[in-house]
């Protein structure tokens, strides 16, 4: 076979991108993603330049208009994106502005253009137009009207200049396409935009933030965010009438560097809170990004509340003998805060401006809230109180949770030595996973039977003593006070997966510590047999469904009739089963008995049915089974007792002749 020749890494082998492919083919270098999240972030570059100008006092509204064919508007009513020449620089502007990477009018430093500024990095106009199937922009100023035609990152027909036909009135119009050959995804949902529009509403007051959806060719659906006094309403909307204190709103400006060597420049702090024991919140914004990871505010934050709250319940001797201090989680859980940041230099994370790291605006926040929390304790001591209990309330619910948490973790992962042992559990004797089965029956008679007939190198053996609690109504704290459910759970070995928010710290589920290769239900082929399998299943869907994901549980089959011919014995699952068996032993003298329940059995008989690998029949739980089993097990056990009346009135006729009334 003929190998191929490698390739020389030479002086020749180095290549450098230019122009539009600096974008198109590395998107998530600029964007953050190279899927509709990167596609998103375009759009919030282009909102970021619209935003700077209104918060300039340029313009009090915005429109973002999101169409059909998936394409893209954003329109404000600002100074205007200069195009025209640029004697400086010795080029047209539109050139600088949609065609080259770092190049825009915020790098003066002078503040002459912008003070704050979102849009910082001279990149986002000219990444989303190369990143564009096409981008168009009209532009108004100079008593002109400007517009340019991009197609794939290049102009088509250069810049066309003529008398404004909109008055005085001043602007900037883009439209672009994002390009399904840069992005593997474009259809933006119109959940994003509301997020986005609504935000920007929230941090800068006073401007309108318009979102017009085409719902049909030319018809559009518009919604409209304002908010007035920014940020303290809209701590007032989120909270209305649950909040513990009165909404407080709190700003300042500082001047500082980030290193001594390094340029000064200014911070304007303002914040927004309350606290609540119905609701939580924490938002920070910077130069009007949603910090979506926080950084530099959420560490200031975490170390002035928890600094200033700790202080004051030392002081206030809330705190029991030995109690340990609060954490910034007992805090954040009763805490509303909104904060709404502007600097004049600002160090994001990286371009998508999710996270900033900037140090003196750490230690500027931290100062602030520091401060402004002593005093507001101090000015309103019942508030104070109110905020030191319900940390205090929480502290302790945590500490509580946690405690039960190991407990519960404890008990349901704990090993099974001597010391640990579970109640009648009879374990088999080889260690080796791939081989051991468990087989759950039900009470103790049928224990003993089917530790009489089972091959104990392999088979184990987990008895259901009482009846095993209906897990898909009782609620979690309940179902591990059950002792059955747990030695069950402590047998398996893997833990549970509680899959709900409130306690998804009782999770220890991990397939790998599962003891066994098949977890067989055995029971008897009567109603109460059908029942408990009924239960168990429900336990195991409920606490730990990977197992019937993963294909570990069965059934085994009981028999309902044995059949006898001479010194020959014939098991029936089933009444069609039987009639088979009968029609083909025609002419013979036969015995047909009903088939004993698994504690009646003799070893040899529970050998022969559900214990022998060759022979016993098992039925694999599939996930696709168990979906409908389970919205049958919702409407015979759950909580829908109308459905379930409804259900006994339009089918129960079907089973009277199984009705027991004696």
């Amino acid at each position: 076979m003929a190998t191929a020749k490698p390739q020389e890494y030479g002086n020749e082998s180095i290549s450098q991108l230019k122009g539009a492919d600096r974008v198109r083919k590395k998107p998530s270098v600029i964007f953050g993603s190279d899927g509709l999240e990167g596609c998103e972030h375009a759009v919030f570059e282009i909102m970021s330049n619209a935003i700077d100008e209104a918060r300039e006092g340029h313009g009090d509204l915005i429109i973002v208009t999101r169409f059909e064919d998936k394409s893209i508007q954003v329109e404000d009513f600002g100074r205007g994106c200069p195009v025209d020449w640029n004697e400086k620089e010795q080029r047209y502007n539109w050139e600088l502005v949609f065609c080259e990477l770092y190049a825009g009018g915020k790098y003066g430093g002078d503040g002459d253009n912008y003070e704050y500024s979102l849009g910082l990095n001279g990149l986002g106009s000219c990444a989303t137009q190369y990143a564009s199937e096409y981008f168009d922009a009209t532009i108004y100023r100079d008593g002109s009207k400007y517009t340019l035609h991009f197609e794939k990152g290049e102009n088509i027909g250069g810049l066309h200049k003529e008398p404004t036909d909109r008055g005085r009135k001043t602007g900037s119009t883009f439209r672009w396409k994002p390009d399904l050959e840069v992005f593997t995804d474009i259809d933006i949902p119109v959940e994003y935009y509301l997020d986005v529009m609504k935000r920007q509403a929230v941090v800068n007051s006073g401007v309108t933030f318009r979102f017009r959806n085409e719902t049909a060719p030319g018809k559009f659906e518009t919604t409209d965010f304002y908010y007035e006094n920014g940020i303290l309403d809209y701590v007032r909307e989120l909270t209305e009438d649950q909040a513990l204190t009165m909404p407080q709103f709190w700003e300042a400006e500082r001047k500082g560097r980030d290193r001594e060597d390094k340029p000064e420049y200014k911070v304007k702090i303002s914040a927004a809170l309350c606290f609540s024991n119905k609701i939580n919140r924490l938002e920070f914004y910077h130069n009007s990004s949603w910090l979506e990871y926080g950084g530099a505010p959420e560490k200031a934050a975490k170390n002035a509340f928890v600094y200033a709250i700790d202080a004051y319940l030392k002081s206030t001797n809330k705190y029991t003998k030995s109690e340990s201090k609060i954490t910034f989680q007992d805090v954040a859980d009763c805490l509303v805060l909104v904060t709404n940041c502007f600097s004049t230099q600002t160090s994001y994370e990286n371009q998508t401006k999710k996270a900033i790291t900037n140090k003196f605006v750490q230690d500027a926040m931290t100062e602030f809230f520091r401060d402004r929390l002593h005093v507001y304790f101090i000015e309103n001591k019942q508030e104070a109180d109110r905020i030191a209990n319900q940390v205090l309330v929480n502290k302790r619910s945590r500490e509580s949770a946690e405690k039960a948490r190991l407990n519960i973790k404890k008990k349901l992962t704990g090993s099974l030595d001597i010391a640990n042992r579970v109640q009648k559990f009879v374990d088999c004797r080889t260690k080796d996973v791939s081989k051991r089965e468990i087989y759950i029956v039900e009470g103790d008679s049928a224990l003993g039977s089917v530790k009489l007939s089972r091959d104990a190198e392999f088979q184990g053996i987990m008895p259901v003593r009482g009846k095993i609690l209906n897990c898909l109504k009782a609620d979690y704290e309940r179902i591990f006070k059950s002792d059955i459910i747990t030695d069950l759970i402590r047998v398996l070995g893997c833990g549970v997966e509680v899959q709900t928010k409130k306690t998804k710290d009782l999770s220890a589920f991990d397939l790998e510590n599962l003891r066994w290769n098949k977890v067989i239900i055995c029971t008897d082929a009567d109603v109460d047999g059908y029942q408990i399998r009924t239960l168990i299943l429900t336990m195991i869907y409920r606490l730990c469904p990977t197992l019937i994901q993963e294909g570990y549980v069965y059934i085994a089959e009981s028999p309902l009739y044995e059949i006898t011919c001479k010194d020959k014995t014939w098991f029936a699952y089933t009444d069609a089963e039987k009639t088979e068996i009968v029609k083909k032993l025609e002419g013979r003298k036969l015995s047909i008995n009903r088939s004993k329940g698994l504690g009646e059995n003799d070893p040899e008989m529970m050998w022969m049915t559900p214990m022998t690998p060759a022979t016993r029949r098992l039925i694999k739980v599939m996930p696709e089974d168990m979906e409908r089993t389970m919205q049958v097990f919702d409407l015979l056990l759950g909580d829908n007792l109308q459905g379930r009346k409804d259900h006994i009135a339009e089918n129960g006729y079907k089973y009277l002749d199984q009705l027991d009334v004696s």
